[in-house]
């Protein structure tokens, strides 16, 4: 999950909420040719870091943690008062929000815009696959960590509670097309679903792709498989 394109926020304003059938932003919307289609919110993610407990000590100093500053939709997540730079071998990026909780092993997602800036080649992944990821600097504090990979671009997904996936007959780690209405409508594709039973259901976007389909937060797209 993913900060949103927010001066603050790493993920959709909301506080975490449970998504139910009563909640409008979860129910389907019957299409008027066909059956009924999932609506999904959009969420979009901004450049953040997740920490290892290691990391968090090199670059906050022993034994320290992460400051809650908000709650962010995904169940358990939350912005960090605390944000790091990011240094590449072109430039600096200051200020990337830390999003927690900690991680077993730190992960930083960068836009594509953001790898020109940085000078690094960072793959399309989805979390957590660091496989083959690139290196980078990070600066805290008190310290400095420089990983031998970690640098992601988030692949395109969707988060849902595993009982509505399958009541829309979706499974984990499948492929889906979503279409978009608007001024910039459009169909995106290989979006990636991601089903557990702690989820709550939204889609992640970079703020590259947003810009790309003129989506904003809670912007609602439709499931078209």
């Amino acid at each position: 999950m993913n900060e949103i394109n927010s001066p603050i926020l790493p993920t959709s304003q909301q506080m975490t909420a449970e998504q139910t059938d009563d909640n409008p932003l979860s129910v389907s919307a019957a299409d008027s040719d066909g059956p009924a289609a999932l609506m999904v919110p959009v969420g979009i993610s901004n450049r953040h870091v997740h920490l290892s407990r290691e990391d968090m000590d090199t670059l906050f100093g022993s034994g320290s943690s992460l400051t809650r500053l908000k709650a962010v939709k995904q169940p358990g997540q939350f912005a960090a008062e605390e944000t790091v730079t990011l240094k590449g071998p072109k430039k600096e990026i200051n200020h990337v929000r830390i999003l927690g909780p900690l991680r077993s092993e730190t992960q930083i997602e960068i836009s594509v815009a953001d790898s020109f800036v940085l000078g690094v080649d960072a793959p399309i992944k989805m979390s957590g696959d660091l496989a083959d990821s690139c290196p980078i600097e990070i600066i805290g504090p008190e310290g400095r960590v420089s990983k031998s990979g970690g640098v992601i671009v988030a692949w395109r997904h969707i988060h849902i509670p595993c009982d509505m996936a399958a009541k829309y007959g979706l499974t984990d780690g499948q492929e889906v097309s979503v279409q978009i209405e608007g001024d910039r409508a459009g169909i995106m594709q290989r979006v990636m679903v991601r089903a557990t039973e702690t989820s709550a259901l939204e889609i992640h976007v970079d703020v590259e792709e947003a810009n790309a389909y003129g989506l904003k937060n809670d912007s609602l797209v439709k499931v078209v498989k």
